[in-house]
């Protein structure tokens, strides 16, 4: 029994040693806290004309969360519950084509993991991990047997304002922290810098490894209270043609309960956007895929914000 033991922590450890990390093809999806689901379904599904293939409920029958189909590996999970001093954000995920071998890479960089791979409640592989800003980032694999997968071409609607979460931001206080994490361990590339003001950097845009999608940097010297995050930590969907996509929410019935004006602009990033708001102000940013000239936008070389105390 004992030369079996030992032999099993030997292999762990050659395991560890030799750990490569598996692929990462995409963000899979953002989880966030509403204080109230129907209205929050009435945003998500009436207004920007996605659907919700499934829903868990928890063991007295209540809506533990719901899930909103951007396309067959993207999501938006909705958590109910959301009290007033509360952070919107639940959780952020990546997508991985091994969880497990996922589990035991990031074990062997000292990243604080499971001690196995859970399967979840519809079917896919999936565990947590904390990033250094404090966020959780569900690691997950679609399993074959999983309800995504399952649902592979189904309830993708025509109404779809979008077909693709492009990205989605969250707050970093420690951009150095965030990089060894993100860049160095996980192998995100940067891909864009920017500065709302020139002087201090407020962007840092992180692409995953083996897709387009990115995370977005929020940068911040001091950060905001729980409660007011929710225009910060965000979702960004691709639109072809922006003037299209406001035209055909300004047709929506729903338009006629959403009080806040559609208005488009240019970012920094030299591509035309459109913010819109969820009933909680959790930011959904409607975002072209090309700049509005074809030029690259340029790079800030600003410094990132340092807080005097974290």
């Amino acid at each position: 029994m004992k030369l079996l033991a030992v032999a099993a922590i030997a292999a762990s450890l050659v395991q560890a040693q030799t750990a490569e990390r598996p692929r990462i093809p995409s963000v899979a999806h953002i989880a966030l806290r509403v204080s109230d689901v129907d209205r929050a379904r009435a945003f998500y599904k009436d207004f920007l004309g996605f659907a919700e293939p499934f829903k868990l409920n928890n063991a007295d029958r209540s809506l533990a969360l719901t899930f909103i189909k951007i396309n067959d590996a993207q999501y938006i999970e909705l958590f109910p519950g959301l009290k007033s001093d509360e952070d919107r954000l639940h959780h952020i995920a990546i997508q991985t084509d091994n969880a497990e071998r996922m589990r035991v890479y990031l074990a062997s960089r000292g990243i604080k993991v499971p001690e196995r791979v859970p399967k979840g409640r519809i079917g896919n592989m999936n565990f947590n991990v904390q990033d250094p800003d404090g966020h959780t980032l569900e690691i997950v694999e679609y399993a074959p047997e999983g309800w995504s997968v399952r649902e592979n071409g189904n309830y993708a609607p025509a109404t779809r304002v979008s077909r693709h979460m492009l990205h989605v931001g969250i707050i970093v206080g420690n951009l150095e922290a965030a990089m060894r994490f993100y860049r160095d361990i996980l192998g995100f590339t940067e891909i864009w810098r920017g500065s709302s003001d020139g002087k201090t950097l407020s962007w840092v845009n992180m692409k995953v490894p083996d897709g387009g999608d990115y995370i977005e940097f929020m940068l911040y010297r001091d950060l905001p209270a729980a409660d007011k995050r929710g225009v910060v930590h965000h979702i960004a969907l691709e639109v072809p043609d922006m003037t299209e996509a406001q035209a055909v929410l300004e047709a929506r019935p729903y338009r006629t309960t959403y009080t806040r004006p559609l208005e488009m602009h240019v970012g920094k990033n030299r591509r035309r956007q459109l913010n819109l708001f969820d009933p909680d102000g959790t930011r959904t940013e409607l975002m072209e895929p090309n700049t509005v000239d074809g030029k690259p936008a340029p790079w800030s070389d600003a410094p990132a914000p340092v807080a005097s105390e974290r």
